[in-house]
């Protein structure tokens, strides 16, 4: 199998329009009662308002969208499983599971993102990796992934722990990461829901925390958080004219208020109007084909920074794809993908598409031409392999 080679790693972009624009500098950024809090823009990463959002605090059950962002991404959401004693008897707030309940783990993740459910964040950390503690070496692991540098999990719920922290900038990334699951996203967003669990199973009322769901204009969720140790803690997102934003508070004990104070001086400076992105065009060689390259593109629409001087942000691009390939090459098909970064984000990964059909070359004249030509192709790539993986 080939290996996959960077072609071309650039700060340049073609844009129709702008996409995304931040201006009023004269807007008065929020006093906040939050000892940490973060306002971070969804699109492209860019940080609206910070304060020492990088202190590793507890987050309380704002802990729980780790948890059950690994439950949506385990595809076992249809599974039923048997409620342990353990499992019950967790301490703090519960969705009111019992020992020997049948629930699905689907129910589960309604117990925790609307009751903020203990009992169910430790069912699932059983149901999930056998244990909580096991369960709890899974989260870290997907932290790292995500990026958050500054968090270390020691249970699925949030409760207190020495060695359980987070930051508010974290939060915010975890955050941004699991509203991309649409399953998680659509049940953070539910106000109240039906479900059914128990033995015999039952019906059941599971009411959101998030008072913000009723009353700030376009929250779309996430989780809310309290403990003695971590105070009140919020994670929300909300979006307004096709822009998303996301606050986080650790310790706050004017959550609401400062949230939506957050996201109403984050709207006022920044806006959103869809634009089309096009990677460069490239040639990427083609062996045994009637043409020596085939073109190749990607094309996508991204939101990017308009500074008030008029600049833009520059975006990075890498396009990954073969460094050659084997004719025939179709129109339409797709050669490798382009990640395109603001700030260091990911903001899209697209596919690179060859634009133009490069058929295998003909060779009437003498059969053995084709022959031979091969088998210097082969040879040549052979000494590139060898020379790529040797330095």
């Amino acid at each position: 199998m080939m290996k996959k080679w960077i072609s071309l790693i650039l700060a340049v972009a073609i844009f129709a329009a702008a996409d995304f624009s931040c201006s009023g500098a004269s807007v008065a950024a929020p006093e906040v009662s939050a000892q940490s809090a973060v306002l971070f823009c969804v699109e492209n990463g860019s940080v609206l308002f910070e304060k020492d959002a990088y202190e590793r605090l507890p987050m309380a059950s704002t802990t729980k969208i780790m948890t059950s962002l690994l439950l949506c991404e385990s595809g076992r959401l249809a599974e039923t499983v048997t409620v342990s004693e353990r499992a019950a008897s967790t301490e703090g707030t519960a969705m009111g599971l019992r020992s020997g309940d049948r629930v699905t783990l689907r129910t589960l993740l309604y117990g925790m993102l609307l009751s903020s459910g203990n009992d169910a964040a430790n069912m699932t950390a059983e149901a999930l990796a056998g244990s909580v503690d096991s369960f709890a070496a899974q989260m870290n692991a997907r932290a790292a992934q995500i990026g958050m540098l500054d968090t270390h999990f020691a249970n699925p719920s949030g409760l207190p722990d020495e060695n359980h922290y987070s930051t508010a900038y974290d939060m915010a990334l975890l955050a941004r990461e699991s509203l991309r699951n649409p399953v998680f996203a659509d049940i953070c967003a539910q106000q109240e829901a039906q479900v059914t669990f128990g033995n015999p199973p039952a019906a059941h009322t599971l009411t959101n925390h998030n008072r913000l769901l009723s009353t700030c204009t376009g929250v779309t969720g996430i989780k809310t958080g309290f403990t003695k140790a971590a105070g009140r803690c919020l994670v929300s997102s909300c979006e307004r004219g096709g822009l998303t934003l996301i606050a986080v508070t650790l310790n706050a004990p004017d959550d609401w208020n400062d949230h939506a104070a957050l996201f109403d001086y984050g709207f006022s400076l920044c806006k959103a109007i869809k634009t089309q992105y096009q990677t460069k065009t490239i040639q990427v060689p083609v062996a045994g084909g009637m043409t020596s390259s085939v073109a190749v593109a990607g094309s996508s629409e991204l939101i990017q920074i308009l500074s008030d001087s008029g600049e833009t942000d520059e975006i990075s691009v890498a396009l990954y794809h073969d460094p050659f390939l084997y004719a025939p090459v179709r129109r339409g098909q797709m050669i490798g993908t382009a990640k395109i970064q603001i700030n260091g984000f990911i903001l899209d990964e697209i596919p690179l598409i060859a634009q133009s059909d490069c058929p295998i070359a003909e060779h009437r004249d003498n059969p053995w031409t084709a022959f031979f030509e091969r088998i210097e192709e082969r040879l040549e790539q052979f000494i590139f392999f060898w020379k790529d993986s040797h330095g």
